[in-house]
């Protein structure tokens, strides 16, 4: 398996003080924009670390440190989309891929709120506000909808990031698929990964991406004899999941084995609910993007957050 990640999101303070049982909501403060960087620190065997403290992490802003003006290792509500692949590729592995996607809605919290979406010969994406309500998002992963036609993956990654531009706090958009971009128009309205990366960056949204390689058989040939039934091949996920995730501060898992998609939906949920919030004020408001570098100590710890931020006018922030 592997595994890529990074994070942020804008002018929201996390109080460092909660209760353990209580999710603490982030509050903005007034007059001010900070950035909130959501930091996961693992070993390199993976195993999160969970228990470090302020003054091991630092943050350099375009190259110069920053003080940090929050710290927080509470767990921080999350507003998410799962938008899962229902391309004719997937037949076959479809009721295991819901039955994944259900273990990622039971290990969800009860401040977190979630929506549904699938990508195929259309984009929809369920219900119609999001909900905490674990019961509905199961009903709607049990739905029976067909599996056939194209994957408009960075058209359903577009569409989940525009779902949270009015959220508040944490975004996440979690998209599962096996396959690449292939559109069913592809000269009509057509997003791009630079697209979905631009607009991730500026909304202050994280993905995370679950990809699974899949085998498929090549063309028969048509002289016969030895291999005239085509022989197998394996095809690898788009490689834009792994750069999106990367880029905006979420995780990539790369899959060999659908037996693993279910362990794997639910590490998600998890690493989510074990990340570091850390927040600096920025230097200067300057309608550009900004580059993020974390550390922490000891160094051998990894160490994954977002790589990037938009340092927008405070006046043209909600």
């Amino acid at each position: 398996m592997k595994l890529v990640l990074p994070l942020l999101v804008t002018a929201l303070v996390v109080q460092s003080s909660t209760s353990a049982q209580q999710p603490q909501q982030p509050t903005f403060r007034s007059g001010a924009k900070t950035v909130a960087v959501y930091a996961t620190v693992a070993e390199k065997d993976g195993r999160l670390i969970t228990d470090l403290t302020r003054d091991a992490f630092e943050i350099r802003d375009n190259g110069k440190p920053q003080p940090l003006t929050v710290f927080s290792t509470d767990v921080q509500p999350v507003s998410v989309v799962v938008m899962l692949d229902r391309s004719g590729s997937m037949r076959g592995n479809t009721r295991l891929v819901e039955q994944s996607a259900e273990a990622f809605v039971r290990n969800l919290g009860p401040g977190d709120a979630a929506r549904i979406g699938t990508f195929a010969d259309r984009i929809v994406i369920q219900p119609e506000t999001f909900t905490s309500d674990q019961n509905a998002l199961l009903r709607i992963l049990r739905s029976d909808l067909p599996v056939t036609g194209p994957t408009p993956l960075w058209n359903a990654i577009e569409d989940a990031i525009a779902a949270l531009k009015e959220r508040e706090g944490r975004k996440v958009v979690l998209v599962f698929s096996d396959g690449g971009d292939a559109p069913a128009n592809f000269t009509v309205n057509n997003r791009s990964i630079m697209d979905a990366m631009q607009d991730a960056q500026r909304d202050d949204v994280m993905v995370y991406a679950i990809g699974l390689q899949t085998t498929v058989l090549l063309g028969r040939n048509p002289r016969g004899g030895m291999g005239s039934m085509g022989s197998m091949t394996s095809v690898r996920p788009d490689p834009g999941l792994a750069r999106i995730a990367d880029e905006t501060g979420g995780g990539y898992f790369e899959l060999n084995h659908s037996e693993e998609l279910s362990t794997t939906f639910a590490a998600v949920a998890d690493e989510l609910h074990h990340q570091y919030a850390l927040g600096f004020d920025p230097p200067r408001l300057d309608d550009h993007m900004h580059k993020l570098e974390i550390k922490v100590t000891p160094s051998k710890l990894k160490v994954r957050a977002r790589k990037e931020y938009f340092a927008g006018h405070a006046s043209s922030n909600p």
